[in-house]
């Protein structure tokens, strides 16, 4: 039986992020304390929208959701951001008048101090785009870090090539550590459980048409309906990715309900934080701080496993 986790979840508004919002209301065992967007890969209002929406959807609107006002050194491309805007329109989130709740007055990073300043124990925090709201509230109080039970990030690039191409960089970095890669360099100087999810696992696990079609016999379901939806939105849309669409942020967030399909690994790695290697997340012994780094998963279980989670019924309070 898996054990109750106390969650913060920190996304950026892209495809993958909001299905990993759905992921996380039908995962009875977290207990989800807040949300905070970040707009990175995303533009704010609508993805602000699009999530107030969803919890509206599943019936937790009584969940505090937090705009970010930080802005990165390096923006996401316009064209990926957009998709924001397309899912704040979708038909399932736009059926009813019910008034939507307004977020919460603190920006996000003073919303998660003082949501890990307050907890009783301490809160597990899901990140799936960058990390600069929660390096922010422990660079202004480091003793947070006390409050902080785990972090589990989709962020980094191994052994692999990272998904960056922009103008003066050598390509080694993923975009969630290259958008505000002095913070990510900032986060490894605190003394905090990381867990991180990078591109080494993430690019095996594709958005694929059976997959998707496995899904939408499940349209009766209607998280199943919602998340074929997103994901159909993903299709051939990124050239650089041999138009295929991961599940970047979706494996990640996966791994709260089904954490026996992974292996893990300890290294010691570091961030590197200036041009032409900004955002690049090495392993390092001699600058490097131990990291958790998630090397396999089991795939087809793992398909299961997201087939099963969103063939629940939504159970509105």
């Amino acid at each position: 039986m898996t054990q109750p986790i106390n969650l913060l979840f920190d996304h950026d508004g892209g495809v993958d992020d909001l299905i990993s919002l759905l992921m996380l209301l039908a995962m009875p065992h977290v207990n989800l304390h807040g949300i905070a967007v970040t707009p990175a890969d995303c533009y704010l209002r609508p993805a602000t929208s699009a999530t107030l929406k969803i919890l509206r959807l599943c019936g937790r609107a009584d969940i505090p959701v937090s705009q970010g006002t930080l802005t990165g050194i390096n923006h996401f491309p316009r064209l990926w951001r957009k998709d924001a805007y397309c899912l704040d329109a979708l038909p399932m989130l736009n059926d009813t008048d019910d008034p939507l709740p307004s977020p919460v007055p603190q920006p996000a990073h003073q919303f998660l101090a003082d949501k890990l300043r307050q907890a009783d124990t301490p809160l597990t925090i899901l990140i799936t785009g960058p990390v600069s709201n929660l390096t922010a509230a422990l660079n202004a109080e480091p003793d947070l870090a006390n409050k902080v039970e785990n972090v589990l990030w989709m962020g980094g690039a191994f052994n692999v090539n990272g998904n960056v191409e922009d103008y003066e960089h050598d390509g080694s970095a993923e975009w969630n550590v290259y958008w505000d890669p002095i913070a990510a360099h900032q986060l490894w100087q605190h003394d905090i459980p990381l867990l991180l999810f990078p591109l080494d696992i993430t690019n095996n696990v594709p958005v694929n048409l059976p997959f998707l079609h496995q899904l939408a016999r499940r349209r009766r379901f209607p998280l199943a309906d919602l998340a074929g939806q997103c994901w159909a939105m993903t299709v051939g849309t990124i050239p650089n990715a041999n138009y295929l669409y991961y599940m970047w942020d979706t494996l990640t967030t996966g791994y709260l309900g089904a954490p026996h399909l992974f292996t893990t690994t300890t290294q010691p790695t570091y961030v590197i934080p200036h041009a032409p290697s900004a955002g690049r997340t090495i392993i390092s012994p001699d600058k490097g701080r131990p990291t958790q780094i998630a090397q396999t998963v089991a795939l087809p279980q793992f398909y299961d496993y997201l087939l099963d989670l969103f063939s629940q019924h939504i159970s509105q309070q």
